[in-house]
């Protein structure tokens, strides 16, 4: 049986893309993953991942990256749909891929509900399981979110060379904020590659406008 894992990276992030990766493999060949030492992405360092990325693509029978745009990410969450958009991210990777059965690490509270987004748009006769923590309990999905996590990793390094140290891209981190609020104070609007519609970047843009109203 061909079985698929999906999961997602980046989705807490204030900039950069949320990355959706899958991966199909024979069930058969999943004890091969787990040898590699193979695991939830948040538990690795990024020298393992990176060496996992590459072990992985040799096991696997396939596997599909799709990348959603800040600018994407921004109209969902003014619809408050960001789960949709997710669903919808995840429903094309396994269109791509057509396996028989689709593990999902849901993003939804309710993992059900999430399974019916997905299905809602999906083009193929794949079965999907949608549960929490299935980035941690299921193999094929531990190794979708390495895919994912790498792939994110490398669009924010791209991003690092091309405009100098941003952080980790995600809001707890100090050194990205202070990016992210010099930009703002310099520029008076976000960078295309930041999510404008993230809480810290709102409050920032609105410090800004103030400050701007208070100098007039």
């Amino acid at each position: 049986m061909i079985i698929a894992g999906i999961d997602e990276a980046g989705r807490g992030s204030v900039l950069g893309p949320i990355v959706v990766a899958g991966v199909t493999i024979e069930r058969s060949k999943l004890k091969q993953l787990q040898s590699l030492g193979v695991m939830d992405s948040k538990k690795l360092t990024p020298k393992n991942r990176e060496r996992l990325y590459r072990e992985i693509l040799k096991i696997v029978d396939n596997y599909y990256i799709h990348i959603v745009k800040p600018v994407d990410i921004d109209r969902s969450v003014v619809t408050r749909a960001l789960n949709s958009l997710e669903a919808t991210a995840m429903a094309t990777v396994i269109n791509r891929l057509r396996p028989q059965i689709a593990y999902v690490d849901s993003c939804d509270t309710n993992p059900t509900r999430f399974r019916k987004a997905i299905l809602s748009t999906l083009k193929c006769k794949t079965e999907v399981d949608s549960r929490h923590h299935a980035d941690s309990e299921n193999v094929a999905v531990s190794a979708a979110s390495i895919l994912a996590k790498v792939r994110r990793d490398r669009e924010i390094a791209k991003l690092r060379r091309i405009i100098g140290d941003i952080g980790s891209g995600y809001p707890s981190d100090k050194k990205t904020m202070e990016f992210v609020n010099r930009w703002i104070d310099i520029h008076k609007k976000a960078p295309r590659y930041v999510r404008s519609s993230w809480k810290p970047v709102r409050i920032l843009l609105n410090k800004h406008s103030q400050k701007k109203l208070d100098d007039f």
